[in-house]
C-alpha cells in the first residue's frame, strides 16, 4: 500500500454540495427577478454553465466571460436582453451562503488533519470559495487554500499544480494525492502534474473519457481504505 503524506482535496461536489447551493440560489435568484425556476430553466442554465467552464478548464475563456456571460446567454434563448453581470453579481451573493456539507465530510478532514498535510485546490471565484469553506467549518482544517481565481491558472493546467507545489514545504508529488469530483479538471489535472488521483464518483457515473484514475470511490469514507487507516 502506498504512503501518503500530502492530500489536495477538490471542494465543489467533493466536500460541499454544490448542486444544492446552486440549486438554491438559482430559485432566490429568479425569485429575485419575479420569474419562476422550471425545470426548463434549470436544464439550459446547467447546459450553458457547463459549456462555458469546460472552455475555461481548456484555456478558451477566461473566468469573467464564464461568469458574466452565463445569464445573459440563458436568457437570450428565451427572447430576453439582461444585463449579465448585474444578475452574476446578485447570484454569487445568494450562492455565498451556500454551504451544504456532502455526507462525511466533516468528520472526515477532522481525521485526516492529524496524520496528513491537507490543501483545498480549487477553481473558483476566491470571496465564494473563502466564505463557503469558512461557513462549513472545513476552512481551519486546511494548511492552504489554492484557488484558480488567485494564481491566474485552472485545473487541469500543469501551471496551476505548478504554482500550488512551489508553495507547499518540502512537497513531493509521489507522496502526494488528489482528490476530486471532475475527470476533466481533477483527474486529468493531477495525472499532467505527476500525482495519483481518486475520482469521487458517488453517483456511479459512467467513465467514458479515457482518464483512468489511481482510486474511484463512492463515499468519502472509503478514502480510509486507500489509506490504510483504521477509523
Amino acid at each position: 500500500m502506498k504512503t501518503y503524506k500530502t492530500l489536495l482535496f477538490d471542494v465543489d461536489d467533493t466536500l460541499l454540495d454544490f448542486g444544492a447551493a446552486e440549486k438554491a440560489a438559482l430559485e432566490l435568484l429568479f425569485a429575485d427577478q419575479q420569474l419562476d425556476f422550471t425545470p426548463d430553466l434549470e436544464t439550459q442554465y446547467k447546459r450553458i454553465n457547463h459549456g462555458l467552464w469546460i472552455a475555461f478548464e481548456e484555456g478558451k475563456i477566461d473566468r469573467d466571460e464564464v461568469v458574466n456571460t452565463r445569464f445573459s446567454r440563458l436568457f437570450k434563448e428565451y427572447g430576453q436582453e439582461v444585463d449579465g453581470a448585474l444578475l452574476e453579481r446578485k447570484y454569487r451573493r445568494f450562492l455565498d451562503e451556500g454551504h451544504q456539507l456532502i455526507e462525511g465530510a466533516l468528520a472526515l478532514i477532522k481525521n485526516l488533519r492529524q496524520d496528513y498535510d491537507l490543501y483545498v485546490v480549487t477553481n473558483g471565484v476566491s470571496k465564494t470559495q473563502d466564505k463557503r469553506l469558512r461557513d462549513s467549518g472545513l476552512h481551519p482544517f486546511f494548511l492552504d487554500i489554492f484557488v484558480s481565481e488567485d494564481t491566474g491558472f485552472q485545473k487541469p493546467m500543469k501551471e496551476y499544480f505548478d504554482y500550488v507545489f512551489a508553495r507547499i514545504p518540502d512537497f513531493s508529488a509521489q507522496e502526494a494525492l488528489i482528490i476530486g469530483d471532475s475527470l476533466s479538471s481533477d483527474i486529468k489535472g493531477g495525472q499532467l502534474a505527476g500525482l495519483d488521483t481518486c475520482w469521487f464518483n458517488p453517483g456511479r457515473k459512467p467513465n467514458e473519457t479515457g482518464i483512468l484514475p489511481t482510486y474511484e470511490i463512492q463515499r468519502l469514507d472509503e478514502l480510509y481504505r486507500i489509506l490504510g487507516m483504521d477509523v
